[in-house]
């Protein structure tokens, strides 16, 4: 072959590279059909979520998704970029509220996903942020928690599941003196005192949307004499969760982390554990067929006042920035057909968002489902502050022997300076996400 053929050669395969990289800049694929990226974060779900993926791209023949997994830092900087993903499922924190707050996201108000949607779950989004106008993200995994009871144990003794302060104490008692550990408790780790007992105290006492909506209204001049302050409303229910945490424990619960709990409990050494569901598959490795349920942390004697923690694990949200809005918004609202949702949640034991969903038919989550279904939730007000207020350390603090009252009046000058700092800090606590 000569030179000049070489050459020649050389700059048709370069004009074809040329051409081919175009195409990809303007989100084609190779057969054509518009491609766009989808961001997400939950590692455990991924098998299903790329089978999910591939049902979708061969339903039809107009876009093409491809699954991006490589995390929230990568992400934050995408947007900092310019080139943020198409749509993303993502946990729902601070983290990501931040695309929120700067309006990063689009309006999703006229989607069929946002119409199928719980409204009383949008209050417990907007405590993270929001962007005036638009519903910037939509709940798509909500994962409820409370306490976790061994039911074989409960059966044996013929104890009743408590729904009040009173009976609560009873059942403890009663446990003890059939030779049983009430509560199987890991102080060890500081995630798992306030994400349990201090979360679900707190939660069972009073009303967690109300106090941080009156919380913001203070702002700065949270303190001793406001109408709402960590001193004030907290202090009693920590009194009742250390009540529990020092009388009805393991005695060697100041020393045992998550993992020794998942195994103690598993091997039947206590009838209760305050842990979330993602604490089933741990459990189950070492007892899979042990008989489980969950029941609210009654704080109060009135019945009425149980309420379920919940989480929204997942919200979908289509970044403003994105080029290939029509495609995003059809492949969201795949996502929220039925038979997708509502098989993604049972595979991960969490609540579907949707209005007309199917409840869950996983016994050991099957006792939350009246609170879920009534709207008597809250989100832990362990995550509701700033990141700068160490409200874990503070948790596990109390349990360790430090006075609520004075861990709470610590946390009062800690939000009020935050927000003398930060005159439009709210319970969305902006200040954290920067």
């Amino acid at each position: 072959m000569s030179g000049r053929k070489r050459r020649m050669r050389r700059i048709v395969a370069s004009a074809a590279i040329v051409t081919l990289g175009g195409a990809l800049l303007v989100g084609c694929s190779a057969d054509g059909r518009e491609t766009i990226r989808f961001t997400f974060s939950k590692r455990e779900a991924l098998t299903f979520m790329q089978d999910v993926v591939s049902q979708y791209n061969t339903s039809q023949d107009r876009v093409r998704v491809e699954m991006d997994t490589s995390g929230v830092d990568v992400v934050s900087a995408s947007f900092v970029r310019g080139n943020p993903p198409d749509i993303m499922l993502a946990n729902y924190n601070y983290e990501v509220a931040r695309f929120v707050q700067r309006c990063a996201l689009t309006d999703l108000t006229g989607t069929d996903a946002a119409s199928s949607t719980r409204d009383d779950l949008q209050p417990l989004m907007d405590q993270y942020g929001t962007c005036a106008g638009r519903i910037s993200a939509l709940p798509y995994s909500v994962m409820a928690s409370s306490v976790i009871y061994n039911t074989q144990i409960f059966d044996d003794l013929g104890l009743e599941v408590p729904e009040t302060w009173s009976e609560l104490i009873a059942v403890c008692d009663e446990l003890e003196a059939a030779g049983v550990t009430p509560f199987y408790a890991t102080f060890k780790d500081d995630w798992t005192v306030a994400q349990g007992w201090y979360d679900y105290a707190i939660g069972g006492s009073l009303d967690v949307l109300d106090f941080f909506d009156g919380l913001a209204a203070e702002g700065a001049d949270v303190g001793p004499d406001s109408a709402t302050s960590f001193a004030r409303d907290f202090t009693e229910p920590a009194d009742r969760m250390l009540q529990l945490a020092t009388t009805y424990v393991n005695r060697d619960a100041s020393s045992r982390g998550y993992g020794d709990g998942n195994l103690a409990f598993a091997n039947g050494e206590a009838a209760m554990y305050l842990q979330g569901p993602w604490a089933f598959s741990e459990i189950a490795k070492t007892a899979p067929d042990l008989p489980l349920g969950t029941f609210p942390l009654p704080m109060t004697d009135d019945p009425a006042d149980r309420a379920i923690r919940v989480n929204m694990d997942l919200a979908a949200m289509i970044p403003q920035a994105s080029r290939h809005q029509d495609a995003a918004r059809d492949f969201l609202e795949y996502l929220y057909q039925p038979d997708v949702i509502e098989a993604y949640n049972a595979s991960q034991l969490g609540f579907t968002p949707t209005t007309d969903a199917t409840p869950p038919d996983d016994p050991r989550i099957a006792g939350m489902q009246e609170f879920y279904a009534d709207g008597r939730i809250y989100q832990g007000p362990s995550v509701l502050v700033p990141k700068t207020i160490p409200v874990f350390s503070y948790a596990q603090a109390m349990i360790f022997g430090d006075s609520p009252q004075s861990v709470f009046t610590t946390m009062d000058s800690d939000w009020s300076r935050l927000a003398f700092r930060q005159p439009a800090l709210t319970n969305e606590a902006q200040e954290a996400t920067r």
